[in-house]
């Protein structure tokens, strides 16, 4: 299931290079667009820290933190994500190491390696179906005192469904599970996220719904020490039509719908 997926991300990435949601090519995309301002509250000033990005796609993201000063990895399943990565980094003259390998060989792969840092998230999690092995993969990573870093999706948005299917309205229906324990599912990825046309070819992927209780706890046996965990009702794209823009540019519900998490983040510590 895991090289269905690395396929899948491999014919993802043309399309989601050329989509206007990555705007990758853009002068005015700003890689800081994708966080939170309480995102660079919990991290701290990076600069000069080591930092490790997990699963880290096209480095949209990974960008941001080298940007600040961090010596960054990025780490990604996918060859073809990775030598985009690559290429983005070089166009915007930002040292970022990319490695390409299955996250939990991420210890075998990066060595002697120890980092102040991990980040990780925003859709990345549910792409794993071991999260014990991932806490104690991400632990292995970390020097004594260096903290993990995730800002993901909320299993409340997961199981509204994270993008609209065609024709379908506005109203917030619980369409998947909210907490594990069923295995993979199955999806038809030949439409991504993002805009575009189809993907060619590899278009099967399997993901895992994980529970926030199922997070915490695997972070815990990990021996990381949960420090703070936020739930939030905005997103950096807008999931319904009749969502409204933030003053810091991300996106939310009106007053009129109900209050709901969309995304959380966790900082914990070794």
């Amino acid at each position: 299931m895991m090289r269905a997926n690395e396929a899948n991300w491999d014919a993802r990435t043309p399309v989601h290079l050329a989509s206007r949601f990555y705007d990758v090519h853009s002068p005015e995309a700003r890689p800081e667009r994708w966080f939170a301002e309480y995102e660079w509250a919990d991290l701290g000033d990076l600069a000069g820290r080591e930092l490790a990005h997990l699963q880290c796609h096209l480095g949209t993201e990974t960008l941001a933190f080298a940007a600040k000063g961090a010596r960054t990895t990025g780490l990604d399943l996918s060859g073809e994500s990775v030598a985009a990565a690559r290429r983005l980094a070089a166009d915007a003259g930002l040292p970022v190491t990319y490695v390409q390998a299955n996250v939990y060989d991420a210890q075998e792969v990066l060595g002697a390696h120890r980092f102040d840092v991990v980040y990780t998230g925003k859709g990345a999690l549910c792409y794993l179906p071991d999260l014990d092995r991932w806490a104690h993969t991400v632990a292995a990573l970390l020097r004594p005192g260096g903290r993990l870093y995730l800002a993901e999706f909320h299993p409340v948005l997961s199981s509204l469904g994270p993008s609209p299917a065609p024709g379908e309205g506005p109203e917030l229906l619980l369409r998947h599970d909210c907490l594990d324990g069923r295995g993979a599912v199955r999806r038809d990825a030949t439409y991504t996220y993002t805009d575009g046309p189809p993907v060619q070819d590899a278009t099967e992927c399997f993901e895992w719904t994980h529970g926030l209780g199922e997070v915490v706890t695997a972070l815990v046996g990990a021996g990381l020490r949960i420090v703070r965990l936020r739930e939030s009702d905005e997103l950096p794209w807008p999931r319904w039509p009749d969502m409204v823009r933030t003053p810091g540019g991300w996106w939310r519900l009106p007053d009129t719908a109900p209050r709901v998490p969309l995304l959380y983040a966790l900082l914990a510590e070794k």
